[in-house]
């Protein structure tokens, strides 16, 4: 066990922890030149696409240090974006380190010290490593005074290193060697291994991740899960190289997988701990805090034979994505589906382009919203996160919104754009230090829905891509809120109802409803698309009728023929507006999610 060190990379996003991976990888002679491909540990064609992680991977490289000793580093690959921080909560709960990297151009930023408290909270040893030294505008030793001061780390075991080109890349390895604590535990005790993560093979069944912390885990031991207390026969043990290599056994200390025949996805729940059915552990171990999703939408299959694909997808998902919450749902318009909770908009995304990429399912998404607290007037409470069950006006007594603390880094020059922008989503008790010259840490307290809506991508079009948002939720708040509907041809459509704060209530209608009128395609007769507040319209647009033209065959004569025939025409649009139904498209109801800017 002396020689086994599992650490974990945990960074801002962008700050290059998938390309140090990947540096490692090639030192430790794991891939052949001809099999290396950049973002080696990225296995998803999302991931690839858009440059970020998304999934946190795991992979046990061998290493021969200077003193001649061979090592087994179980290194886990981690995601930056505040949307996924629960993955990197889950992989630093297998591992004794992690390496804390910083962008030597950019500096400290916020999901930086996002991803060093939850370390802290691991009790973990934690390495300073300040990459992309090959940069023009790197300042390291800013960057190292920064490490010192701001994170209160030790910069005499900070490493420099430029994980594009190789440099520095073997210090490092030698520094985990030499800094990083190898783990505890005795495999001579009963067998405790926590399950920090699984995902699903169409073959193999369920493939648990998992961390032994004592004992000894064979091919062929008979194991019982302590939450369900189900039990399998191991069928296979082993490490994860760049394919799943098998072993005879897994001892205290070492991070592996284990496939044993599970095939439903509930019983293979990350934080559970296995022990052996014949000679069980006393007590599990401690799991995971449960995730509390901010974020709520309903997803519907385009066509509603899918119903029952989408369903098994979403569980087989929500294996692979702890984070990922749902339940059923129906709507008058869009038929049966589910309403789902997740981390952020990203997260949205990630889920609903995986469910249409791996599962060959067509969605259509309703707006976003948070989970309001309504307080009624017979004194009980109630909690909202779908505009459906938006209780009667008359019996509430107040309402309230969550608020989030934002924690906004930003170059000095922005202060104004950002201060403005904080003001416009009804921010209060602003304050701002300066945490190194020229750049400012700018803390805002926001309603959490305004900042669903679009504001990330409005701070980083504002701060030219220099901004970096962290936040946690703090509290609920009193707040005026009102349920806005969307009326097609006075009819109301469900899927479009959001729940709106009133200041904000007649922009977000004038822009669903000029949204709508780009996407609906024009009838033979005239379509009023309106927003509504109970039974006060508050926005309008109309879709202009196609006009056949009826006239065309009276060539001269009297002008009366031509007024008969207009007339009649008008009075069969009349009956046709009454009678006529609106179909809507699915790429309207993805128009509405956009906000003006986009």
């Amino acid at each position: 066990m002396k020689n086994i060190r599992n650490f974990s990379i945990i960074a801002h996003i962008d700050h290059g922890k998938s390309t140090l991976a990947d540096r490692m990888i090639q030192l430790c002679n794991q891939v052949s030149e001809r099999e290396f491909k950049n973002q080696l540990l990225d296995n998803m064609d999302i991931e690839r696409e858009r440059g970020i992680t998304i999934k946190s991977q795991t992979i046990c490289l061998k290493y021969t240090a200077n003193d001649g000793n061979i090592y087994f580093l179980n290194l886990v690959d981690t995601p930056g974006h505040v949307d996924f921080s629960y993955e990197v909560s889950r992989a630093l709960a297998s591992c004794e380190g992690a390496l804390l990297l910083v962008d030597a151009a950019q500096g400290v930023e916020a999901q930086t010290l996002a991803n060093l408290y939850l370390a802290m909270e691991n009790d973990l040893e934690i390495i300073p490593v300040i990459n992309k030294i090959d940069l023009p505008s790197a300042e390291p030793d800013k960057v190292l005074f920064q490490v010192e001061e701001d994170l209160g780390l030790d910069s005499e075991i900070a490493q420099l290193c430029s994980a594009k080109n190789g440099t520095g890349v073997d210090k490092i390895l030698e520094s985990i060697v030499n800094h990083l604590p190898s783990p505890t535990g005795d495999p001579a005790l009963p067998l405790q291994a926590l399950i920090f993560d699984a995902n699903y093979d169409s073959f193999r069944g369920t493939i648990i991740s998992c961390r032994i912390i004592n004992g000894t885990i064979n091919t062929g031991d008979t194991v019982t899960f302590m939450s369900t207390g189900a039990q399998y026969r191991v069928e296979e043990v082993g490490l994860f190289k760049l394919k799943r290599e098998p072993q005879k056994c897994l001892s205290a200390g070492q991070v592996g997988y284990i496939i044993a025949g599970i095939k439903t996805v509930h019983d293979a729940k990350p934080g559970d701990t296995i022990t052996r059915a014949d000679k069980p552990c006393s007590e599990p171990l401690e799991g995971f805090k449960e995730i509390q999703p901010v974020v709520f939408s309903s997803i519907y299959p385009i066509s509603t034979d899918e119903y029952e694909d989408l369903a098994a997808a979403l569980e087989k998902l929500q294996l692979n994505d702890a984070a990922l919450t749902f339940q059923k749902d129906s709507s008058a318009a869009l038929g049966f589906g589910f309403r789902c909770g997740f981390l952020g908009l990203l997260h949205l995304e990630v889920v609903q382009e995986r469910l249409e990429r791996e599962f060959d399912i067509s969605l259509i998404l309703t707006v976003p919203s948070v989970r309001y607290k309504f307080y009624l007037s017979d004194s009980k409470e109630l909690y909202v996160d779908n505009p459906a069950y938006f209780p009667e006006p008359a019996n509430i007594s107040r309402i309230e919104e969550p608020f989030i603390k934002a924690s906004i880094l930003i170059p000095e020059r922005y202060m104004g754009a950002v201060m403005t922008l904080c003001m416009e989503r009804r921010g209060e008790n602003t304050s701002y230090n300066y945490p190194t010259p020229g750049r400012i840490d700018f803390t805002c307290e926001l309603p959490l829905s305004e900042v669903v809506y679009d504001f990330y991508d409005r701070l980083k079009s504002i701060t030219q891509g220099y901004g970096s948002f962290d936040y946690e939720l703090i509290d609920y708040r009193q707040s005026d809120l009102v349920k806005l509907d969307i009326l097609v041809n006075g009819e109301s459509v469900d899927a479009l109802s959001q729940l709106v704060h009133r200041s904000s209530a007649r922009n977000r209608g004038l822009n669903a409803c000029e949204r709508l009128k780009e996407e609906i395609p024009r009838q033979m007769f005239k379509i009023a698309i309106q927003a509504a507040i109970g039974g006060t319209i508050i926005a309008r647009t109309n879709v202009s009728a196609m006009r056949k033209d009826v006239t065309a065959k009276c060539y001269g004569g009297d002008i009366t023929r031509k007024r008969k025939l207009l007339e009649k025409q008008k009075a069969g649009k009349k009956r046709m507006k009454t009678v006529g139904n609106v179909d809507i498209p699915q790429n309207a109801f993805l128009a509405v999610l956009k906000s003006e800017n986009s």
